[in-house]
């Protein structure tokens, strides 16, 4: 048996050395220390076998022990340095298997090494003294030995005891490292005092003391390998191990007294020089731990009395106030920085803090007080507390409401009577000898928070008018439109709901006709200050409660909240229409005249629609009233959202049209009509929209809106021009001399090098300035554009015709005929439908034709339909003229043949329709009407 103990000790011995490489610094210095320590027991068996007979000849303390003294000396060192061992970080290594978790030991859990020592000595002595009364005492009786000779063999099993007690206050501190070193010692202890036993009674140690060594040295190899748990918190606890050990200590010495009391009762033979010895030492003991103990405390007092000290020096120095009050709201204490609100530190010191909060924010600051405080309810805060179920925790700003450290931002009163938005911290305080406090701390954030009010001002109005902007009317419509119980009217004063309406919504846009031409005219500075004008005419005639806001650039938006009826709604309507045109805007020494169009909506939505559906219909009723000329109002209508998306998909397919060739040209002729030779031909464009033809009064509106009609008209210049130069070519130079006419709108105009394009179109094609004719509409004389005035006198000079269009229906002066160097003027088919039937429109068609022979100017009535109009015409001494009659749009070899017809009846000039093929495609097209036949050019 005593073989496997060696060899149980020497491979815990190699168990304890493997295992102090899985730890850095002190840890693995301990497991190293144990290592020695098992290595000793094993040689003091090896020594205590083969030798023992030699160098220990009689009973008694000899060369035999010193090993296994020595063993309990360095495992027991080890053990200590396990217990102690200080962690940092790196314990056990990274590469390990297995490990703790990491945590640094804090350095407010080393404890002192003095109190340590004495709470061992304690436990020593209460071990040794119950030992002795419990089993050596009766045992030394029974031996018959000298006092001498029995204490030496009770060396091992006493050395034992005074270690385990020494070792057990720390072995408390972090059990869960320590316990299986410990424990072996536990054994260890218990195997010797069995041996003792044994060899005073003269008999050979027991199979129980020959196991105990190797279960011992079992569980100190299995010391490094076990997973250790819970290190942080071994660790956490190393700050209270003192009071926890001296505790232990105490218990020990008492239970040893009353065993010793107990003992003596029964007669048991003591020695009482031994127990006085010891326990008078132990009383001494205690005695000093206490004094350590109550120095301790006195040094924590101190400290602490020198952290108030310095809490206050350190609050005279800060910027922020700091107030410490009592639970009851009381100041008991104020900070210098006080009089930065206008306050003397003293004269705030007896007063409650509630009286300088704003009344609106009192309720949060007492919600901030009980969460601070864990849940305290303060009492005498207010004349009466809220109920925990009925306060709101709201403050200004919407950020009263403190979160579980106590931060939350309210308003107080200065000495002037102003208020300051502060941002204050309260926590629970407590100075030594005194009853627990609240510690206040405030910080005057006025600044920040009149600075985020500037830039949310910014943010929802405009800086021109000052109304609300856009931003604004879309968050307050999905305010209202949510629903009277999910409206957040708490974020702006204005526009705020009518307490208990529960009318009718609706939206009112608004656009100031023509507005561009103010900025083009008197610049826009002088715009700026029309629209702060029609800014001021709106609000005055909308009601307060409702919101007028700037949508963008000359456009306005009214939300109109909690009306009466719709009447109501569209009476407000024709009062913000009315207030634009009601006098004219004073601007620049001007008076300018302006218009509105407005389109209204009402807000019936259907469940899942959202809020903002009924800005858009609002939208669209105003591009509606804008279309059909402005000043009037339009309310929306469900197929006005369909106009629309239709006008959008009409624009996305005629830019594809532009861009793949999908249209095509289509030639009027025009002739003399006293002997019907074709002179001329006006090109009208055409669009087949898949099986479908688009008629021209659709998508040349969307084209001159979108802006296409300038690449559209481009397009048409081409080919139109392109034609009439085949056909010049092919008829044989100048023997038949054909002309083209081609419409132009205003934009096409207007655009950017616009006659250096014509002439290069002109010179690519080769067709001669002359044979152009470009007609323009008589509106344009209307509006007197300068710049476009400009650029047709350019084409005239390169040597275009210039024809006006429509000549009559513009409300034109005749004084309007020397803006431009006309060539041509073209009779309105509405004059001329009424030749032979109406008096006044024959009067006034032969009016047109007089004053086009006086002006030397060649006359074109078009929309000849019947042959009493043609015959009227003649009559009047009109030159030329074109129409159904005459000869209907058709394809380019339509045109030629009726070239070669030239010289038949004027009933017989209309040509066969041409199957469709090439340019001729749209020659079966149906007849339209006049309307749609004098709207079909490139014009707006």
């Amino acid at each position: 048996m005593t073989v496997f103990g060696m060899l149980a000790w020497f491979a815990a011995a190699v168990s304890l050395w493997l295992g102090a490489r899985r730890y850095d610094h002190a840890i693995g210095r301990a497991y190293q220390w144990l290592a020695a320590g098992a290595a000793l027991y094993g040689c003091g068996l090896v020594v205590l076998e083969f030798l023992g007979g030699t160098l220990n000849p009689a009973p008694g303390l000899s060369f035999t022990n010193l090993p296994a003294l020595l063993a309990l000396a360095v495992t027991a060192v080890g053990t200590a340095l396990l217990a102690t061992a200080e962690r940092d970080g790196r314990s056990p290594r990274p590469d390990a298997p297995d490990g703790g978790d990491g945590h640094a030991v804090p350095a407010g859990a080393r404890d002192s090494v003095l109190p340590g020592l004495a709470d061992g000595y304690v436990m020593a002595v209460a071990l040794l003294v119950i030992g002795w009364t419990a089993t050596f005492s009766a045992e030394f009786h029974k031996s018959g030995d000298r006092p001498g000779t029995f204490l030496l063999a009770l060396v091992h099993p006493l050395a034992d005891l005074a270690v385990l007690g020494a070792l057990l206050p720390m072995v408390t501190a972090a059990w869960r490292r320590a316990m299986l070193p410990y424990l072996a010692l536990v054994v260890i202890a218990v195997g010797d005092s069995l041996a003792v036993g044994q060899r005073v009674l003269g008999g050979h140690p027991g199979i129980a003391a020959r196991l105990l060594p190797v279960l011992a040295a079992l569980l100190l190899g299995a010391a490094p390998w076990r997973v250790t748990e819970g290190f942080g918190s071994n660790w956490t606890r190393r700050a209270t191990s003192s009071a926890a050990s001296t505790i232990v200590a105490a218990l020990a010495a008492t239970a040893a007294t009353l065993f010793v009391i107990v003992n003596g009762l029964a007669a048991a033979p003591a020695s009482g020089v031994a127990l006085i010895v010891a326990g008078g030492a132990g009383v001494l003991v205690l005695a000093g731990r206490v004094f350590m103990l109550v120095r301790e405390n006195l040094a924590v007092l101190g400290i602490w009395r020198e952290s108030s000290r310095s809490l206050r020096d350190l609050a005279s120095r800060t910027s922020d106030v700091v107030l410490v009050c009592d639970l009851d709201g009381s100041v008991r204490y104020a900070s210098p920085t006080v009089a930065d609100y206008g306050y003397a530190p003293g004269t705030l010191t007896g007063r409650r803090l509630l009286e300088y909060v704003h009344p609106e924010d009192r309720s949060a600051v007492l919600a901030s007080v009980r969460l601070a405080l864990g849940g305290y309810q303060p009492s005498g805060m207010g004349p009466a507390g809220p109920r925990p179920d009925s306060d709101s925790g709201e403050s200004a700003e919407g950020s009263g409401a403190a979160g579980a450290s106590g931060r939350f931002r309210v308003r107080v009163r200065a000495a002037d009577g102003t208020w300051r938005h502060i941002e204050s911290t309260l926590l629970r305080y407590q100075a030594p000898g005194e009853p627990i406090q609240m510690l206040v701390t405030a910080r005057d954030v006025s600044d920040q928070v009149a600075l985020r009010q500037q830039v949310t001002h910014l943010t929802f109005h405009d800086g021109l008018t000052g109304l609300p902007n856009r931003a604004y009317v879309e968050e307050r419509a999905r305010d209202v439109l949510r629903g009277p119980g999910q409206r957040d009217q708490g974020r702006h004063d204005q526009g705020q709901a009518r307490a208990g309406d529960a009318g009718r919504t609706g939206v009112i846009f608004l656009d100031i006709d023509r507005f561009t031409a103010v900025n083009d005219s008197v610049g826009h500075g002088a715009g700026d200050l029309v629209l702060a004008q029609a800014a001021r005419r709106l609000r005055a005639v909308v009601p307060v409660h409702d919101t007028v806001a700037r949508w963008g650039s000359d456009e306005f938006a009214v939300l109109v909240e909690n009306a009466g009826s719709d009447q109501e709604v569209a009476e407000i309507a024709d009062r913000l229409a009315g207030a634009v045109a009601a006098e004219p805007f004073r601007v620049a020494g001007q008076q300018i005249a302006l218009t509105a169009s407005v389109g209204m909506a009402l807000a019936d939505l259907s469940p899942g629609d959202p809020p903002g559906l009924v800005l858009r219909n609002a939208d669209v009723a105003m591009s509606r009233a804008k279309d059909s000329g402005g000043d009037r109002v339009e309310v929306y209508a469900a197929h006005m959202h369909a106009d629309v998306v239709r006008r959008l998909e009409i624009v996305s397919d005629l830019q594809r049209a532009i861009s793949e060739g999908e249209l095509t040209l289509q030639f009027q002729p025009i002739v003399d009509l006293a002997s019907s030779r074709v002179t001329g031909a006006e090109a009208l464009v055409r669009w087949w929209r898949g099986d479908q033809v688009v008629s021209p009064r659709e998508f040349l509106g969307v084209a001159e809106e979108s802006g296409l009609i300038v690449p559209l008209g481009e397009w048409v210049l081409r080919e139109a021009c392109a034609q009439g130069a085949a056909w010049r070519h092919s008829c044989g130079g100048s023997s038949w001399d054909i002309g083209i006419s081609v419409n132009l709108s205003a934009r096409q105009i207007t655009a950017p090098a616009f006659g250096a394009r014509l002439a290069a179109i002109l010179a690519e094609t080769g067709l001669p300035p002359e044979a152009l004719t470009v007609e323009v509409n008589e509106r344009i004389l209307v509006e007197e554009d300068e710049l476009i005035i400009e650029r047709l006198a350019g084409l005239h000079q390169l040597g275009v015709k210039l024809a006006l269009d429509d000549f009559g229906t513009g409300y034109a002066s005749l004084a309007y005929l020397h803006h431009l160097p006309l060539d041509i003027i073209k009779i309105a088919p509405s004059f001329v439908a009424g030749l032979g039937q109406d008096e006044r429109l024959t009067l006034l068609t032969r009016t047109v034709v007089q004053v086009g022979r006086d002006l030397r100017l060649r006359v074109i009535a078009e929309g000849i339909e019947q042959p009493r109009q043609l015959s009227a015409l003649r009559e009047m001494g009109c030159e030329f003229g074109q129409g159904f009659l005459v000869a209907r749009p058709m394809g380019a070899p339509g045109v030629e043949a009726l070239i070669k017809t030239a010289g038949l009846p004027a009933s017989e000039l209309t040509p066969p329709v041409p199957k469709p093929s090439g340019d001729a495609g749209n020659d079966q097209e149906r007849r339209p009407s006049v309307s749609e036949c004098e709207t079909s050019r490139v014009s707006s």
